[in-house]
């Protein structure tokens, strides 16, 4: 059964297409993290907030990136992360166009 990772955090940016070029070589590399299967990046610059939408295949994958990013954010003097972690209702989901493995 999947699980969502949802991350957000507060940052001065780079937002948009600098985000996209400062991050480029961090996005390649989550694709090897263990049980990941996809994520959605989320900025928001009038707020000063970014993130991300994670799938995995466990929570225990999920709970392992996120401590590892968690940390990664640490080191880069990012403060008051918010995270969750999320049973996907893959039925529900299914409905709604979600991008899930189909039975």
């Amino acid at each position: 059964m999947p699980y969502l990772l949802q991350m957000d955090f507060p940052t001065r940016g780079p937002f948009g297409s600098a985000m996209a070029e400062a991050f480029a070589e961090l996005a390649a590399s989550i694709n090897d993290e263990p049980g990941f299967r996809w994520k959605i990046w989320t900025e928001n610059a009038d707020a000063g907030e970014a993130g991300g939408i994670y799938l995995f295949e466990s929570h225990e994958t999920a709970q392992r990136y996120l401590h590892k990013h968690t940390e990664r954010l640490s080191g880069f003097g990012i403060t008051g992360v918010t995270a969750k972690i999320f049973e996907v209702n893959e039925a529900l989901s299914a409905i709604n166009h979600a991008p899930l493995p189909r039975a």
